[in-house]
């Protein structure tokens, strides 16, 4: 396995280590906007986001989008966007990094039902994608390039 960390180490790739919850969701630090949070790494999920309670805490510009989020068991959600943003996972940085901002209360109403932690959003696909995502779950850690 040590050749395979050292091949991404060479060709640029950021390892980031994350955890994996109670509930088996892979759990994730990221800061965005220089405040740091906790995330579910979500690889079905289309767009990274936070919930509304989060705006102010990573200093968000939300405006109105015409979007419906759906997923969790919840359709037709309204959402909020916030561009040109900064995210960084471990040392990976995104300098124009869009995030979609959403109602997640049932997300984290499921997670403190089986006492896990309340997460502050979800890292999805988009990064996933953006940054040439390998996920090594044995050894619970990610590569961004």
């Amino acid at each position: 396995m040590k050749a395979i960390q050292e091949i991404l180490k060479k060709n640029n790739y950021k390892k980031i280590n994350f955890k994996v919850s109670k509930t088996q969701h892979l759990l994730i630090k990221a800061s965005i906007n220089g405040i740091k949070g906790n995330f579910i790494l979500d690889t079905g999920a289309s767009n990274s986001c936070v919930g509304f309670e989060s705006i102010d805490k990573f200093t968000l510009k939300a405006t109105k989008s015409k979007t419906k989020a759906a997923g969790a068991g919840a359709t037709g959600m309204f959402t909020q966007e916030a561009k040109e943003n900064i995210l960084q996972l471990g040392r990976w940085k995104n300098t124009n990094f869009s995030l979609v901002i959403f109602d997640l209360s049932h997300v984290n109403l499921a997670l403190t039902q089986h006492k896990a932690k309340p997460v502050d959003g979800i890292i999805g696909a988009d990064i996933l994608l953006d940054g040439k995502a390998i996920i090594d779950y044995y050894n619970h850690c990610l590569y961004l390039k």
